[in-house]
């Protein structure tokens, strides 16, 4: 079973987050430069971005992005990778709805020779590029994935976000803690979705409960437009909670529910629309609601960082700590291997993870003299996921719990801490 936390255990988690910004401000020598600008070996490590700026997830890319200049930025302010600044691309992933963009990206990221790139968000915008990243042989490490298709698809591919196993079994133990046992899903019919809902379904039937809407063949099209005859569909079977695996079209199914005068305190969604929605509806309208998002709360510290790397002030930063694993997980891996080669790194990502034991670290400079000293290292994951297992998931993760306000924005109130095989 998942274990359930109170939110003031948050403050065990800051102390690794903020041990990760005091190691952002370390020197490695006078110069400031560190040991690893000295003494390695390579061409210069180049990393691409492959996460949404237009399309429906457009609202995940601004933390992700910059959860990954801040860590491009720390590394690049102790000296580099083989003597050399960390190269970033970015590029947009937009969605699967609009496959073109998506592909356009991952084919300058491939000619530009970058040896890994950090995305997609969605899983669906993944699955139509993977087999074209590793055929070209291309590390990608995807830091909001969660599709369970994607577990072991490639050697080359990994994620910083644990599977829809961990996120799925939370929310569902969410809702049946909260007194329902009958429960309906409105779910978009797409890889992401299906998945999610699979895991829920699963986890609800098998403590006794029923899916009463949204079971295989009773999918949203996200394409569709309108969307009132499935939420009519599932109020119809009186159910105690109604889930929403749901992106952007949320906007438009939400009001259909609350207008139907359904207890929006019953009302739960997933990480692909567990956001601050303010305006977008009436004052109240989500009040009391909740969603999951998988990983740790940024620290006040951290926060700073992402919003100084962002321009502004982010509303949102979900998978912002995923981000910036991701990409400090390929630079450490670069460095042990000697090589921004993508195949060393691919070898060695999962020993930089922990799956080797070794000394526990965190940031670039703490991590980076352990490797150069010989060491093997454990570093310790900002969003606090676990080691790589042989399918390139993360072993460990924790899933946070959000409510939502008056003003219809999320405030994080519970957490779970989920491990593999649980």
């Amino acid at each position: 079973m998942a274990r359930w936390n109170s939110i003031a255990r948050g403050a065990a988690f800051a102390a690794v987050a903020t041990l990760s910004l005091a190691a952002c401000s370390a020197e490695g020598s006078e110069d400031g430069s560190s040991s690893s600008a000295e003494g390695g070996s390579g061409d210069p490590l180049k990393i691409g971005s492959f996460l949404p700026i237009t399309g429906s997830l457009a609202f995940l890319g601004p933390p992700e992005v910059a959860g990954v200049k801040v860590a491009v930025n720390e590394i690049n302010e102790a000296g580099g990778v083989f003597g050399s600044d960390v190269e970033l691309m970015e590029t947009d992933s937009g969605d699967a709805n609009n496959p073109t963009i998506g592909d356009q990206s991952i084919s300058e990221l491939i000619n530009a020779e970058v040896s890994a790139i950090i995305g997609a968000a969605s899983s669906a915008s993944t699955l139509l590029v993977l087999d074209d990243v590793d055929a070209a042989g291309i590390v990608m490490v995807s830091p909001a994935n969660t599709s369970t298709s994607l577990s072991g698809y490639s050697d080359f591919y990994f994620r910083t976000a644990p599977p829809d196993t961990a996120q799925g079994a939370a929310v569902a133990d969410l809702m049946m803690n909260d007194g329902a046992s009958n429960i309906a899903i409105l779910v978009q019919g797409d890889d992401y979705g299906v998945s999610f809902r699979d895991v829920v379904q699963e986890r609800v039937e098998g403590a006794g409960g029923t899916i009463t809407y949204g079971t295989s063949g009773e999918e949203i099209d996200p394409a569709g437009g309108n969307f009132n005859a499935n939420v009519e569909a599932a109020l119809a079977t009186n159910p105690d909670a109604i889930l929403m695996i749901a992106f952007d079209v949320t906007a438009q199914i939400i009001p259909s529910i609350a207008d139907a005068g359904y207890d929006m305190t019953k009302v739960y969604m997933s990480d692909g629309n567990t956001s601050n929605w303010g305006d977008t509806f009436a004052a109240g309208t989500l009040e009391g609601g909740k969603g999951t998002i998988p990983g740790s709360a940024p620290t006040d510290e951290f926060k700073a960082l992402l919003d100084e790397a962002n321009g502004s002030e982010l509303e949102d930063v979900s998978y912002a700590n995923e981000s910036y694993d991701a990409v400090m997980l390929v630079a450490l891996a670069a460095l042990q291997g000697g090589s921004s080669d993508p195949a060393v790194i691919q070898e060695n990502m999962a020993s930089v993870s922990g799956a080797d034991g070794g000394i526990a670290c965190t940031g670039w400079v703490e991590c980076s003299e352990l490797i150069e000293s010989g060491e093997t290292i454990d570093y310790q994951a900002l969003s606090l996921s676990g080691p790589f297992d042989e399918n390139n998931d993360p072993t460990a993760a924790v899933i946070g719990v959000w409510q939502y306000d008056a003003d219809n924005n999320i405030s994080r109130v519970e957490e779970v801490e989920w491990s593999a095989g649980e």
